[in-house]
């Protein structure tokens, strides 16, 4: 069965703060009420306050460092919460809407277009994926967040001059463990930052192929191209595939955060396993996408859900 979905890795939603939770998560949250949401959703994500504008009570998470001029690929989370919405109105959570999004399987897929962004400035194709499991269960019944943090974001995102000791500390803090770290960072086996977030790691760094550093500095010059974009794997930019993985073997990682995950540390084993068995990284990466989507849900209990759409709480 083939779904299509937005890889859209919001680490930025979930921050530091206490969340009561008042129910549990459960795959068959909506049989009753919405049992169509899972043929309905096509388009994929996860996430929930990411989706927030700015209001006079909060400034929204867009716009943080982070996710200027990177994350992308709104409309088509709010075209379809609004498909949703006239099948089952307010009853399905954009938070549970974009965890559908998130749900994994082995990947074979073919590129539509440039449509949505992962992080750091990354922009990020938007693939029809052959999923491998359409019976995979995804835990549902996500409160859609009312407020949302900037600092929260800006704090909570590894940077792409992040080092291989701050690395797994951000991932540890929502509860993910290294092999999640190296797995998601297979995401980036297609992507395009801009040349402001790998300037440092290409002019100033010893861990990459030299010859890889002077292309990219005639591409990107220290002065002048800053938003000019390029491929993270400009092998296969448009697969998902292990590339990435053995581009880092080869010192070809393009952010400094890439490359640190192969730089003798413990990670060097995770990077080159998945560099030699793709079907070995599918996995990996299907695992940590559930522990993804499972980071600290706020959530109700049935009957008690106040539904507050992203496209009801936004002005615009």
């Amino acid at each position: 069965m083939a779904c299509y979905y937005l890889l859209v890795l919001l680490i930025l939603i979930v921050s530091g703060a206490p969340v009561e939770v008042h129910g549990k998560l459960s795959s068959n949250y909506y049989s009753s009420t919405c049992p169509e949401v899972m043929s309905i959703v096509e388009a994929r994500g996860r996430g929930g306050s990411i989706l927030l504008d700015d209001n006079a009570t909060f400034m929204r998470e867009k716009t943080a460092a982070p996710n200027d001029k990177s994350v992308k690929g709104f409309d088509v989370v709010d075209d379809i919460n609004a498909k949703v919405e006239k099948a089952c109105p307010e009853v399905v959570s954009c938070a549970d809407i974009l965890a559908i999004a998130a749900r994994d399987s082995d990947c074979q897929g073919s590129w539509l277009g440039w449509v949505a962004v992962v992080s750091s400035s990354i922009l990020v194709p938007f693939y029809d994926f052959q999923l491998g499991g359409s019976s995979s269960k995804v835990k549902l019944g996500r409160r859609d967040s009312t407020t949302a943090s900037r600092a929260a974001a800006d704090n909570s995102i590894p940077g792409p001059n992040f080092n291989v000791s701050a690395l797994p500390l951000s991932y540890a803090a929502q509860g993910l463990s290294l092999k999640d770290l190296v797995a998601f960072s297979g995401s980036h086996t297609f992507g395009l930052p801009r040349c402001i977030t790998f300037q440092t790691h290409i002019y100033n760094d010893s861990n990459i192929d030299a010859t890889f550093a002077m292309s990219l500095q005639r591409k990107c010059p220290k002065n002048g191209k800053d938003n000019v974009y390029q491929p993270l794997d400009f092998q296969t930019p448009t697969y998902f595939d292990n590339l990435y993985f053995k581009n880092l073997l080869r010192m070809m990682g393009l952010l400094r955060s890439d490359q640190e995950l192969f730089s003798g540390t413990s990670a060097d084993y995770l990077v080159k396993k998945y560099a030699a068995d793709n079907s070995a990284f599918f996995k990996a990466f299907a695992k940590s996408m559930i522990k993804m989507g499972n980071i600290k849900p706020l959530t109700v209990s049935p009957g008690d859900q106040e539904q507050l759409q992203s496209s009801q709480f936004n002005s615009n």
